[in-house]
């Protein structure tokens, strides 16, 4: 499909719906087909699409629209939908029923920010729902909504958690108006897995693709994601700083740390006063550490505004990479109070809590993360570890398994799924899932060990044997030693196992490594007399052997720090 793009016909596909959206005072919509226009080459007068139709209709309602979208503009919904009551053209019924609705959200987020904490769960609820649902049905009913109509149907009826009729009501709309981008993003607010994708009946449009690739990234089918940008890129939207900057998300979700940096520099540079994506960007700064690029992204933020969502989001991260936590959180509450739906805000925010020791408020923060988007694998992930802290084996085990439901190739939820078995003495549950967390690619490199130990518990020393040779296969083979702790543990056990088999030379080695290590030294030193005594050898320590499986001396130079980010969040123990 991407292949076979007739980009002029899109770019004049693209003017139309921008007019539209305007029109209706759909901005966010409007911008993301601004921006795939802006990437397209310009067209010739002659290709230009021609105005909208315009009927009796909108001609008898034209001093009532005009008005009222002058008074939509400067956010007075109440006032914009009072000079369009009985109008009869189709945009201004649109922006009539959309005024009331953006009324009502905007009294509701003012009263929950007033009125109660941003960590209050509290039942604020939009009170002209179900007003709207009435009105909207009967239209619906009688057939006589348009695509945006269908739209904002849909959306009433999302909001008010009638979540099977607003899927099938967005399915419609973007049959019935395929370009308008906001009914395929509703659409992916209630998709939850592959198969509820793959049963839709969608319109074959080129927006479908980049519907798709949103959809992959948001289900964490990261390959097909990319493989739909690079499909897309190569059909002509090379230029595109939406799709750049998708990329980089898609990059970031695979913890692909260094290609999401270069597609986030690459996205500030072609367009460097962007504050969309910048709170994510700002993640992969704070994973790496890197404080210098992350206080000038904060400034330059603030100097271009500082009262976004966004920056502040990016703010609370330089300041929790300062260990600063109660301005952080601070910083995070800022956000939310700007947008108390912003995903973002409430995981971070749950993050700063639990490095506070403020269990409680740190699971109500995740817990409005998920209600914002229950594909937030970290809040789920967030919410397991906070039970854990709290001594609380089975909640553990039923967040931690929707974590790794939505993330089933991440090490980090199999570890931590493993763990909980291991306590709940499930120990048969908790092997299968170290060694799949190995088998996946161990991100921590703690996976082994643990299986290794969970061996040792059994008597299974064969098994504990093997596992702890391929940890330092793997250990010295990367180049990187995370644990001196677990090395030692390694030697320390294969020194003994060797020494009980009667193999002496590997377990003169593994006693001599131990020696490398102080909680091991004492250990290692009365393993080389013992096999000293055993073999008549005056100086053990004289002979120089090696074992194949070790690489290099050890190093306490490149040992990095294991803490928790917005990335890459460390396994907490109680």
């Amino acid at each position: 499909m991407a292949a076979q793009m007739d980009l002029v016909e899109i770019k004049r596909q693209l003017c139309g719906i921008v007019v539209l959206c305007r029109e209706r005072g759909l901005a966010h919509s409007c911008k993301w087909a601004s921006e795939l226009a802006f990437c397209l080459e310009p067209l010739p007068l002659s290709k230009l699409p021609p105005p909208a139709q315009f009927t009796e209709e909108d001609a008898q309602d034209l001093d009532a629209y005009t008005l009222a979208k002058s008074f939509y503009d400067l956010k007075e919904y109440d006032r914009a939908a009072y000079f369009l009551r009985g109008c009869k053209s189709q945009k201004a019924y649109f922006l009539y029923m959309y005024s009331r609705y953006l009324s009502g959200e905007k009294k509701k987020d003012d009263e929950t920010v007033d009125s109660l904490g941003p960590l209050e769960k509290g039942q604020v609820k939009n009170e002209s729902l179900r007003e709207l649902r009435v009105e909207l049905s009967k239209k619906h009913k009688a057939k006589d909504l348009d695509g945006f109509g269908l739209y904002l149907y849909g959306v009433v009826l999302r909001k008010l958690d009638l979540f099977k009729e607003a899927l099938d009501v967005f399915v419609e709309a973007t049959h019935c108006l395929p370009l308008h981008w906001g009914a395929w993003l509703e659409l992916c607010n209630l998709i939850t897995n592959k198969d509820m994708l793959k049963s839709l009946t969608l319109p074959d449009t080129w927006v479908k693709e980049f519907f798709l690739a949103h959809m992959y990234t948001e289900l964490q089918m990261i390959e097909e994601a990319l493989q739909k940008y690079q499909s897309l890129i190569e059909a002509g939207f090379s230029k595109s700083t939406y799709i750049i900057s998708q990329i980089a998300v898609a990059y970031h979700n695979i913890r692909d740390i260094d290609k999401a940096l270069s597609m986030f520099n690459e996205l500030r540079k072609q367009d460097p006063y962007r504050i969309e994506n910048m709170d994510t960007f700002s993640n992969l700064l704070y994973v790496r550490s890197m404080k210098p690029e992350l206080s000038y992204l904060a400034h330059n933020l603030c100097d271009i505004d500082k009262y976004r969502v966004e920056t502040c989001c990016v703010i609370g991260n330089y300041y929790s990479l300062r260990s600063q936590h109660e301005k952080a959180a601070l910083y995070f509450q800022r956000a939310l109070k700007l947008n108390p739906r912003c995903l973002g805000a409430w995981t971070l925010m749950g993050h700063e809590y639990m490095e506070m020791k403020n269990t409680s408020a740190a699971i109500q923060a995740y817990r409005h993360a998920i209600e914002v988007n229950k594909r937030d694998y970290r809040a789920w992930y967030g919410l397991g570890q906070t039970y854990e802290i709290l001594k609380m084996p089975f909640y553990c085990l039923y967040y931690y398994r929707r974590a790794h439901q939505l993330r089933p190739n991440d090490s980090r939820m199999l570890v931590a799924l493993g763990e909980c078995y291991e306590k709940l003495n499930q120990l048969a549950e908790a092997k299968k899932c170290y060694w799949r967390a190995y088998s996946v690619g161990d991100v921590e490199r703690m996976a082994l060990v643990k299986l290794a130990k969970l061996h040792e518990q059994l008597n299974e020393s064969d098994q504990a044997t093997q596992c702890y040779i391929i940890y330092i296969q793997d250990v010295f083979s990367c180049g990187e030693i995370l644990e001196h702790l677990e090395l030692s543990t390694a030697f320390r056990y294969l020194g003994q196992y060797y020494f009980k088999s009667k193999r002496y030379n590997e377990a003169f080695i593994c006693a001599q490594r131990c020696c490398d290590y102080n909680d091991a030294r004492e250990e290692g030193k009365a393993l080389l007399r013992q096999i000293s005594q055993v073999r008549g050898e005056a100086d053990p320590a004289s002979t120089d052997l090696s074992l194949p499986f070790l690489y290099g001396p050890l190093s306490a130079t490149n040992t990095p720090v294991r803490r928790m980010s917005p990335l890459n969040l460390s396994s907490v123990t109680p």
